[in-house]
């Protein structure tokens, strides 16, 4: 029985060490399979085109050079699409989450008539495709004025993200104790007060999360781009980035390194907010 239970337990710890080794290669492979697209368009970036048109996407590089990202930078006019992004998509964020914000208040600590009827209306904003909506929001722009303008296009994206952002911080706000909102009632604060002063520094984490990504999703927004803005002048990046290329040939490498530089952005502001990103999506699961 003794030699049958060590047999038992060396099965178990043999069985576990080959598990763990074909989990582990298995995540490599996947990782290996992620970020090859990536390790390709950066020496696609670094390459000439004389290079790339000789040996093809996929060849060792015959020569590196950086002549693609100043030209992407200067000629290509990526300064302006960038500036034109950031103008694009801070207001868009911060009026996106101001709003949200005062609704999950609203939906999650006052009990009215229409209470759950006002949160379906905002859930029901997410399932509705917006792909549908693009010739009528094109229609309404048009019509009011504000097609070809920065606030045209900083308006719909704050239209089209209430939805998510509204189910995201009612949900977490309903986690925050009612009793903290009765004790500063008695103590006479006011409604206002008791969102900017409590409610509202309890939420950082999760505004953190969402923030974080609302300004990826808002910063990489093509398709409302192309709908809504017309002039060069006013494009964002990723509307921007198509201009470089032509109509019979395509100078890749100049290509590539635009999108590698509008990358940057997001990338780093992923990396300023990574740990209050993971905090405010996992602080509701402990709730």
């Amino acid at each position: 029985m003794f030699n049958t239970t060590i047999a038992n337990l060396i099965g178990l710890s043999w069985w576990k060490k080959v598990s763990t080794a074909i989990m582990f290669v298995a995540v490599l492979l996947f990782v290996l399979v992620w970020i090859l697209p990536l390790v390709g368009a950066i020496f696609t970036a670094l390459r000439p085109l004389q290079d790339l048109r000789a040996h093809g996407f996929w060849s060792i590089p015959q020569e590196f050079t950086l002549e693609n990202f100043a030209v992407a930078w200067d000629l290509g006019n990526l300064n302006t699409y960038l500036k034109n992004s950031f103008i694009i998509t801070i207001p868009s964020l911060l009026g996106t989450l101001t709003l949200s914000s005062l609704v999950g208040f609203a939906v999650s600590q006052y009990k009215f008539r229409g209470n759950m009827f006002v949160y379906l209306l905002f859930l029901s904003g997410m399932l509705l495709p917006f792909q549908i909506l693009l010739i009528p929001v094109f229609t309404l722009s048009n019509y009011l004025g504000i097609y070809n303008t920065y606030l045209g296009l900083i308006m719909i994206h704050i239209v089209f993200q209430m939805g998510f952002c509204s189910f995201f911080l009612t949900n977490f706000m309903s986690t925050i104790p009612s009793q903290l909102a009765e004790a500063a009632r008695i103590d006479g604060c006011s409604e206002f007060k008791i969102f900017y002063k409590i409610f509202l520094p309890l939420t950082k984490p999760a505004l953190a999360a969402l923030g974080t990504l609302q300004f990826t999703w808002i910063f990489n927004d093509y398709i409302w781009a192309l709908v809504l803005i017309r002039s060069d002048s006013l494009k964002p990046v990723t509307a921007g980035l198509a201009t470089l290329q032509g109509q019979y040939t395509t100078d890749w490498g100049v290509l590539v390194a635009g999108s590698l530089l509008a990358a940057i952005p997001t990338i780093i502001v992923f990396i300023l907010l990574q740990k209050y990103f993971i905090k405010g999506l996992t602080m509701g699961m402990g709730k």
